[in-house]
């Protein structure tokens, strides 16, 4: 039987078929993949630019250079023998702080589960005055940097009126508790009032600085995500601003730039932050004054920039609060600092600081009701039903809403002047005596130009940190800072009343350091010697690592503390 073959030319052009469907498949995956690499490259190359562009070719060295430095000491610190002595320096150290900080031993009781019975009031009474008399650092007694915002016993006993008027009440539910809905509003609107907001501008309350800061950066991101498209969003901000910007870059996923606020005023250096401004730029940044150094920042400058790249420029006014607004009204020179700068879109101020409403109280402002919204929580298809929240919260205790408005209304605007002139005086007077006391004016250097209630100064010649371990063993309970090593003290109503003897123990105890320096020295030893007491022990050794890794652990072990209840 014969067979039957394909002409040669058909032949071939069969086998070619298959052979030129592989090529094409072949091209199509090396197309592809030629795509990918290319955008990945753009996509890098966009990276480096915007890098070089906002640090410059020193800056990005320098950045490399510590990222480096960081990733092979924490390498170090894992290596066989290493990490054993650093662990068993942590767990030292933990135990230290814990037995420093849960009481223990005789005549302590802990209360682990619920009792059998309920107690009666005078014995919930009586415990409740132990806790209170508890031993502490005597903030009562003026004793305390910041901490306690004090408005006097009578504002006390006011605010415990409101808590027992209001302590079931919710805003939550504005049409059970329709008083707490107007104090809310009036609150706001009074704060707003108190910083020269513009028609149509609009406010929330919150829990607190922390909140009020991360709902202005919420809103900034939403904003530039829902008009520009921006979703890898960037944030640039003072290094000195208040750590809770750096707690919202981390909860919303926003990059993080920092500028260096650099001597001798420690603002905000605005060219930098010019620099650092591209597409993905959500937020510009500004404080008034920052926490660690009592220092406003430029805002005019800022404003201008703002407006110049069509940003948002938020202005953290928590430390200020109730004092800036009434500083030029108190006799002092005032920064510029409110809505009166056209750049400035978002404003954050504690209540619960200088205007002395209890803790968990604070107000933050927008320029635009449309600014305001960009925070709001919305859900229309719940089955529970349509739930909208302005904050982070949903329930909250109106109670601490309407101790605030109490709070406002019994001091009053003449009330905040009297209480700005004696503060800022007090910090005035502080400063005063750092800058011409003849012992401290040897060894201590006021950091800037501060203008309200809080004073830094470090020194380049004793160990800052033990002046401050020196001033605890005399009682008082100072704030460390490190970046530069440094301290300051945040006035409040009750230092007013102690600020001579701070100043006199302050005086005491550098000449102690400098007199322990001197004979350092002469006995041809290190100067500033090792560590002393646990602020220097913490910070002198935290500000030498290049990785943070124990002082992460440390701190964490503290949060940790917390909550042991025996």
């Amino acid at each position: 039987m014969g067979s039957s073959r394909l002409p040669v030319s058909l032949s071939s052009t069969v086998q070619r078929r298959p052979n030129r469907a592989r090529l094409a498949a072949l091209l199509n995956v090396d197309l592809l993949r030629n795509v990918v690499f290319f955008f990945f490259l753009l996509r890098w190359t966009r990276k480096a630019v915007l890098q070089l562009r906002g640090r410059g070719v020193l800056g990005s060295v320098t950045d490399v250079y510590v990222s480096v430095r960081r990733l092979l000491y924490s390498v170090f610190l894992r290596a066989p023998g290493v990490r054993e002595k650093v662990q068993k320096s942590v767990a030292e150290s933990m135990t230290k702080l814990e037995n420093k900080l849960v009481p223990r031993g005789p005549g302590v009781t802990h209360h682990l589960t619920l009792p059998k019975e309920g107690w009666g009031d005078e014995q919930v009474s009586s415990e409740l005055e132990k806790l209170e008399n508890m031993e502490h650092t005597r903030w009562e007694d003026g004793m305390v940097s910041g901490a306690v915002y004090h408005g006097g016993h009578n504002l006390r006993k006011l605010q415990a009126q409101a808590f027992e008027r209001f302590g079931v009440s919710n805003p939550i539910h504005p049409d059970v508790f329709p008083g707490v809905r107007k104090m809310e509003a009036e609150v706001v609107a009074m704060v707003l009032n108190l910083f020269r907001g513009p028609s149509g501008s609009a406010g929330v309350t919150t829990s607190g600085g922390t909140e009020s800061i991360l709902m202005a950066v919420l809103s900034a991101r939403n904003k530039a995500y829902r008009e520009r498209g921006v979703t890898e969003p960037e944030m640039i901000l003072p290094e000195t601003a208040h750590t809770a910007f750096r707690k919202a870059g981390q909860y919303f996923k926003i990059k993080v730039h920092l500028v260096d606020c650099p001597a001798p005023n420690y603002q905000v250096h605005i060219p930098s932050v010019s620099r650092l401004i591209n597409s993905n730029t959500i937020l510009l940044v500004g404080s008034a004054p920052n926490f660690p150094h009592g220092i406003t920042d430029d805002i005019s400058a800022l404003s201008r920039l703002a407006l110049k790249k069509f940003l948002p420029l938020h202005v953290d006014c928590c430390l200020g609060s109730f004092l800036v607004p009434f500083l030029a009204r108190a006799g002092y020179e005032a920064p510029d600092f409110d809505f009166t700068n056209r750049g400035v879109t978002s404003i954050s101020c504690d209540t619960h600081k200088y205007g002395f409403a209890n803790k968990g109280s604070s107000i933050v402002m927008y320029r635009t009701s449309a600014l305001r919204s960009y925070q709001y929580y919305i859900c229309p298809d719940w089955s529970g039903g349509v739930y909208a929240s302005p904050s982070m919260a949903g329930s909250r205790p109106g109670a601490l809403i309407a101790g605030c408005w109490a709070s406002l209304m019994s001091v009053g605007e003449n009330g905040y002047i009297d209480s700005c002139h004696k503060i800022v005086g007090a910090a005035r007077k502080i400063e005063a005596a750092i800058r011409e006391h003849p012992v401290l004016s040897s060894d201590l250097r006021v950091m800037g130009k501060p203008l309200v209630s809080v004073v830094a100064f470090r020194s380049d010649t004793i160990n800052i940190y033990d002046v401050a371990d020196s001033m605890s063993a005399k009682g008082w309970h100072l704030n460390a800072l490190q970046t530069p090593p440094a301290i300051h003290v945040a006035c409040t109503l009750p230092t007013v009343s102690a600020v001579d003897k701070l100043i006199a123990d302050l005086v005491a105890c550098v000449e102690t350091e400098s007199d322990k320096e001197r004979t350092r020295i002469a006995e041809g030893k290190k100067a500033k010697g090792p560590p002393g007491g646990d602020a220097a022990a913490l910070y002198g050794v935290a500000g030498s690592l290049p990785d943070k890794s124990v002082v992460t652990q440390l701190a964490s072990g503290f949060l940790d503390t917390l909550y042991k209840a025996s």
